[in-house]
């Protein structure tokens, strides 16, 4: 197939671009490199730099190439949400409505990434806010105007090409970057935050099997289906943790507690987050070593 990956320079998107080109799909990738990176470009993938918002006006031998859109391209990370609001609605809304306007126009399916702290309330943060808003404008054109999409919603990804530094790391990015160089790993609260670890190859292949089954008109839930504690996390990777001040808009829980995945892909998450961090403590012992 001739895929088109949204945000493809990205955490979710390159390790998605590897698993389709390691399966003979031509791919491409359509991403405005705000977060995403170019020592993540695969080879045998032709990427574009360009904002998702403008995706309409692209070469219409390009667009008339594509089979099916993943749409992963966003603006992620709840806390520095509050400090750019509109940039937030302005992508993950804005841009999913053009995304959702061209599958439409192209005949072609869409399968969206939406966010798992839809759970936590939709009016919590503008993060969750403007991704709650993307899955309501594909509703509306699958109920309306034929748009055949699934979406997914991710639980607390972690895994190769996440992000190290900068203020769209998430927790295991950051740690593990702050064990390896030597700087303090910070808690915000009291460290009791439990959340739903979910490796990202277990993320890939659900995405890959709801193509491979043509599983659309679908909410798929994509989480381990066991959540730890900030603290132990902590405890896994043998760190004392600086203790700060509680963040706004977080939740105190993630959990995936539906079984829809399973039930109607035959998806089972494998990878267990201890197995992983022990990998990287030995790993970093053997290097001091």
């Amino acid at each position: 197939m001739r895929i088109l990956v949204t945000g493809g320079a990205g955490f979710v998107g390159t390790n998605l671009i590897k698993r389709l080109l390691s399966e003979d799909h031509t791919v491409y990738s359509l991403d405005n490199y705000s977060t995403g990176l170019k020592e993540n470009e695969i080879e045998g993938c032709t990427y574009y730099s360009n904002d998702i918002q403008k995706i309409s006006a692209y070469d219409k031998r390009f667009m008339d190439k594509i089979d099916i859109v993943y749409h992963m391209a966003a603006i992620a990370r709840i806390q520095p949400s509050f400090e750019r609001p509109e940039d937030y609605i302005n992508t993950n809304f804005q841009g999913t409505y053009e995304v959702v306007k061209y599958c439409i126009q192209n005949n072609i399916p869409l399968i969206y990434a939406g966010s798992s702290s839809k759970h936590n309330g939709r009016y919590k943060n503008p993060y969750t806010f403007s991704k709650d808003m993307g899955e309501d404008i594909i509703k509306l054109y699958q109920e309306n105007f034929g748009l055949r999409a699934s979406i997914t919603r991710f639980y607390n990804v972690y895994g190769p090409h996440q992000l190290t530094e900068g203020g769209y790391t998430t927790l295991l990015g950051r740690w593990l970057n702050n064990i390896e160089k030597g700087l303090p790993c910070e808690i915000y609260g009291d460290g009791e935050k439990r959340r739903d670890f979910t490796h990202v190859d277990d993320i890939v292949d659900a995405l890959i099997k709801i193509a491979d089954q043509l599983t659309y008109g679908y909410d798929f839930e994509l989480g381990r289906g066991k959540n730890y504690s900030v603290n132990e996390v902590a405890q896994m990777l043998k760190i004392n943790p600086i203790y700060k001040g509680n963040k706004p808009g977080e939740t105190q829980e993630t959990l995936n507690i539906d079984k829809s995945a399973q039930s109607i892909l035959g998806w089972e998450p494998k990878i267990n987050l201890e197995d992983y961090l022990n990998i990287f403590i030995t790993n970093s012992n053997n290097e001091k070593n």
